[in-house]
């Protein structure tokens, strides 16, 4: 049994199969979620879990080089905002159709309970060396 980091067995299995350059998104519960896309659906009740609970704990385990974010998050969730700025690397921002038409290149989707608005992100994997 794992000591520490992802417990989630698909989490865990998937995330050792990304490498440099796959993206996966972190997702709030309403971000629709391509047919083609498989989705790690983690919700369980509004609110939970949180997007930030999922990126804290996916931060902690994945290299991360980039991050896309909706533009509208700038002025529709302010708060959430500031905190990824803070948080993520290299951010560039999109439109929210935009952002959904780039879920259809990830890896996989994970489902949050989040419900406050434009909380989602797609990460691009870096590397350890």
């Amino acid at each position: 049994m794992k000591k520490h980091g992802i417990l989630n067995r698909e989490l865990a299995g998937r995330f050792a199969k990304l490498g440099h350059t796959d993206q996966i998104v972190i997702a709030d519960c309403g971000l629709p979620i391509p047919d083609d896309v498989p989705c790690i659906d983690l919700s369980y009740k509004l609110g939970e879990p949180s997007f930030l609970t999922m990126l804290e704990v996916v931060l902690d385990d994945l290299v991360v080089e980039s991050a896309v974010l909706a533009e509208e998050i700038k002025t529709k969730n302010a708060e959430l905002s500031k905190t990824l700025t803070n948080t993520l690397p290299n951010i560039s921002y999109v439109s929210h159709e935009e952002f959904k038409r780039l879920t259809k290149n990830a890896k996989f989707i994970i489902r949050t309970g989040e419900t406050t608005p434009y909380a989602n992100v797609i990460l691009q994997c870096g590397v350890i060396f």
